[in-house]
């Protein structure tokens, strides 16, 4: 029995039959998403039941994202507020965990300005999450762990989905860009990737366990190099038998080859049309200081060559409005490349300084003034885009996978296979499955209509 198992029956043993309760709180993007389901399938192997409500639990874990200035405000502004549960309750042990954790000026401000704060953990020393809680719980003091950058993949940890018919699976972790404005490689280390015989083990046995949609997760996930390439891992995924889609994210525009968009070709029904590529700006000096390594040339020819080859293609993008040194021809720039390549979606950021970056240090900051006027011109552009090409949906039906239950009653959403937002009626029941929809409306970011079953009962 390794340590960790060892941890946790000790933690398990320390609670013996009374109750007790954990509240895991995520940031951030899809990887943080798959990390927290496992430090909850942790935190069930010790005993812990779920509960969403921070005030009823024993064990508080909030699993944070360090990706803008924002993001960690917000963390810090929920430890102020949490304080008066650990006066209530002083056994409360409150965890922070992920990327924020992994910048040392952080961990330092937690251990000196927040009491209550019982351990962190970054990324890297995710798999000691046991033997950390249970020496905070033995009362061995408050626990600060940051790991190697370059830390051996731990396979066989638990997993606890929130979802049953909808999956993240990580294949690899890290990054080796070191774009200039971006805190991902000091927080979460260099690539590492895992094995092909585990992604694939774990994706069969998600297949297996019903799940409908897999999207295979990474910081740049096509530069996956285990011991094959993405594009083989994911033909490897596509061959598998069973009725599920699988996507994938995030792709950097230097790292598409050929190969992979002719696999996502010859399986059209098992690969998502779905590519999210971040351009992050459309001018060339502005790539360059970024340290993006490619132009927007070559950005647009891989454009091309996917919807050449995906016709029904649905295509998202990450753009980042005023970076340091960005001009408003810089900016008029992204627009036109915005208004040529008429993106399904765009995930837009006003610039952040991130402490230990290259940008950060960058002489000629854009005023916030100045980002907020960019910003507001380029979604009204987006949003004209979006609209015009959700409307060419009106009147077709398409396959969705059901996915929640909306406010009102009777009200459920999906996705479509490209991955756009749909909202229908329908019973409850129906979440998880595949069904038929026709869409009756259009609006800039969803698509509304009928499940197609119901409305031939109606013409009957």
């Amino acid at each position: 029995m390794g340590m960790r198992e060892e941890a946790t029956k000790r933690v398990a043993a320390f609670w013996g039959d009374r109750p007790h309760a954990a509240c895991i709180l995520t940031f951030g993007c899809q990887q943080n998403e798959a990390d927290s389901e496992k430090l909850r399938g942790m935190a069930h192997e010790m005993g812990y039941t779920d509960t969403a409500e921070p005030g009823d639990a024993d064990l508080i874990l909030l699993n944070t994202c360090a990706i803008r200035e924002h993001a960690e405000q917000k963390i810090l502004s929920y430890l102020g507020r949490f304080k008066e549960y650990r006066q209530k309750n002083p056994a409360l042990v409150i965890g922070v965990c992920g990327c924020m954790t992994a910048q040392e000026h952080r961990v330092k401000q937690l251990k000196e300005r927040y009491p209550q704060v019982s351990f962190t953990l970054d990324p890297a020393s995710l798999p000691d999450f046991p033997r950390v809680l249970e020496e905070v719980l033995m009362g061995e003091g408050r626990r600060f762990l940051r790991g190697d950058d370059a830390p051996e993949i731990t396979e066989g940890l638990p997993i606890s989905r929130v979802l049953t018919h909808r999956a993240w699976v990580s294949i690899m972790y890290g990054c080796n860009n070191f774009c200039s404005y971006c805190i991902v490689p000091y927080v979460r280390g260099r690539e590492r990737s895992r094995a092909s015989g585990e992604i694939l083990a774990e994706v069969k046995d998600l297949i297996a366990g019903g799940c409908r949609d897999i999207t295979l997760l990474g910081q740049n996930v096509n530069s996956y190099r285990g011991d094959c390439d993405f594009a083989t891992l994911l033909e490897r995924v596509a061959a598998l038998d069973g009725d599920f889609l699988v996507r994938f994210m995030t792709s950097h525009p230097k790292d598409v080859p050929d190969s992979l968009i002719a696999v996502m070709a010859k399986y059209p029904d098992k690969i998502a049309p779905q590519f999210h590529l971040p351009l992050q700006s459309g001018s060339n000096e502005i790539l360059k200081r970024m340290n993006r390594k490619y132009t927007v040339e070559t950005y647009l020819a891989t454009v091309e060559k996917l919807r050449a080859a995906i016709p029904d293609l649905v295509l998202s993008t990450d753009l980042i409005v005023g970076f340091p040194g960005e001009t408003d021809a810089d900016f008029a720039a992204t627009l036109d490349i915005v208004k040529r390549v008429r993106f399904d979606m765009i995930y837009s950021f006003l610039y952040s300084p991130r402490k230990g970056t290259p940008a950060a240090v960058m002489e000629e900051q854009v005023s916030p003034d100045d980002q907020k006027t960019r910003m507001a011109g380029l979604l009204r552009v987006q949003d004209e885009i979006a609209l015009s090409l959700g409307e060419q949906y009106v009147g077709r039906t398409v396959r969705v996978l059901v996915d929640a239950k909306g406010k009102d009653a009777g009200a459920l959403s999906g996705r479509t296979a490209g991955g756009r937002l749909i909202h229908f009626s329908g019973e409850p029941s129906l979440i998880g499955q595949f069904v038929q929809v026709t869409v009756e409306r259009a609006e800039p970011y969803a698509l509304r209509g009928r499940i197609a079953e119901l409305e031939r009962n109606i013409h009957k």
